[in-house]
């Protein structure tokens, strides 16, 4: 658990070390003022981060490309409709045709259903018989089947299968970019946060400082200080007031990086203000227990990886599909309406097949190799990117382990440092100490609060990290 002190009571202990009447300062300084901004939290950056940040839209408008290039796929087993129409104006014979058609391939055969309608009039010659039809036209229906080659998969289904798994690699690579998004954009918040605490404290200690002038000055009036003490004190504020304006600056560049991903409903970046700064800096997010191969397998790096071996899979069975010899089958039945011919009335069924097979077939095998190498170099890629998550996420672990120590050593020095200014006052308060003393014990606690401030910061900052290891989008406000 993060560790952290209210910067009131760090102010009130240093006060009281300069010798200024605690109560007084505590009316003025530490008193709660009126909240004039709400408090900025981490849920507000990562739900601001997740909604508008650019990384994020860009990667959800490549999602939308997929579905749009899955679409034109599914286009190929759409209905089409043909129309044609043959005139003879000038010549012996003056016959003319008209004839529409339509057809649609199958979605799980090579094959495809059709059917058409078509009319004839006028003379034919003789060899010419088959575009003659009865006064109202004839009526045709049929349907190819494919029993080898294309029977399990086609180009066009298999164009459909990597359309999906591309849909599927989108939906991974935003999961991606969000993730890292909002590791950075928890690293910017805590980094600001930190920036905040660090001016609280230079601050205070310059406040200080001003505050013991005055004090100073009159005891020299009285004969009970030297005058040099004086210019000593003005010095030492000189110094604190540099260390304040470096943390201001600091302050402002992490407000200025935070605007990156605190956004408008809009989208246009907001720079937090000052007042907006919590209290303390908290763990933000906390990494959940879970299994090594449960944290493994959510990794969308991996799922894309599985993703692509997949589709070397598909390209695979297209390959094995141009070896085989193609064997097709073709049902059709026709009708002629109206008068004319007698032997045309009848209904027509025709059975058919076409058989081809390649001789040397070069192209499906070199395909095949092809495809056979290049899984083989994504299965060792697969297996080196699982032992590699399994290592970072083992090193981030020891890291939050080590990173709560340190908070805690930082704790512990930041509480001794706060009992040697305590002790350090009740001997200036008796006159066995002296004003150098005093000012060191007080930048003592001072540094001491930094280092926690920081070892605090260290520990939230490695839970982010975990947490954007172990993919948990539940926390991540995905």
């Amino acid at each position: 658990m993060i560790r952290s002190v209210p910067h009131g009571a760090v102010l009130a202990l240093l006060v009281s070390l300069a010798g200024v009447p605690t109560p007084l300062i505590a009316q003025d300084r530490l008193a709660a003022p009126a909240p004039t901004a709400r408090e900025l939290t981490l849920a507000d950056v990562l739900e601001s981060s997740a909604t508008h940040a650019p990384q994020i839209v860009e990667a959800m408008a490549r999602q939308r490309q997929a579905d749009a290039r899955a679409l034109t796929v599914e286009g190929q087993f759409d209905l089409v409709f043909n129309a044609e129409a043959n005139a003879r104006p000038l010549g012996y014979y003056n016959g003319s045709t008209a004839e529409v058609s339509a057809y649609r391939p199958f979605q799980n055969n090579g094959g495809q259903l059709y059917g058409g309608y078509r009319v004839s009039t006028g003379d034919f010659a003789s060899y010419e018989g088959k575009s003659v039809t009865n006064q109202l036209g004839e009526l045709k229906v049929g349907a190819v089947f494919s029993l080898l080659r294309d029977r399990m998969i086609d180009e066009r289904r298999g164009r459909r299968e990597i359309a999906g798994a591309d849909i599927e690699l989108a939906s991974l690579d935003r999961d991606l970019v969000a993730i890292g998004v909002q590791r950075r954009a928890i690293e910017a918040y805590q980094q600001w946060v930190a920036a905040g605490l660090r001016v609280r404290i230079y601050r205070e200690l310059f406040e200080l400082a001003e505050a013991r002038q005055e004090s100073i000055e009159k005891q020299i009036n009285l004969g009970a200080r030297p005058a040099i003490l004086s210019v000593e004190n003005q010095q030492n504020i000189m110094r604190r007031k540099s260390l304040l304006v470096q943390s201001e600056q600091n302050l402002q560049l992490q407000a200025n990086a935070l605007s990156l991903f605190l956004r408008d409903g809009l989208g246009q970046p907001i720079v937090p203000e000052a007042e907006r700064l919590p209290p303390r800096l908290t763990d933000g997010v906390v990494p959940r227990l879970v299994d090594e191969s449960t944290a493994i397998a959510a990794r969308p790096d991996l799922q894309a990886l599985v993703t692509r071996i997949e589709q070397t899979g598909i390209r695979a069975r297209l390959a094995e599909n141009e070896l085989k010899p193609r064997l097709d089958l073709n049902v059709e039945a026709s009708k002629d309406f109206g008068p004319g011919s007698f032997t045309r009335e009848p209904t027509v069924g025709a059975v058919g097949v076409r058989f081809s097979v390649p001789l040397e077939r070069r192209a499906a095998r070199g395909r095949i190799a092809e495809v056979a190498a290049e899984q083989d170099a994504l299965q060792v890629r697969l297996r080196f990117l699982e032992e590699q998550i399994g290592v970072e996420i083992a090193n981030l672990r020891t890291q939050v382990s080590g990173a709560e120590k340190l908070a805690g050593l930082a704790t512990a020095e930041a509480a001794l440092a706060r009992r040697m200014a305590e002790a350090e006052r009740r001997r200036f308060t008796l006159g066995a100490s002296d004003f150098l003393l005093v000012n060191l014990r007080e930048e003592s606690l001072a540094d001491a609060t930094i280092r926690e401030i920081d070892a605090n910061y260290r520990h939230a900052a490695a839970q982010a990290e975990l947490v954007a290891a172990l993919a948990d989008r539940e926390q991540l406000r995905l």
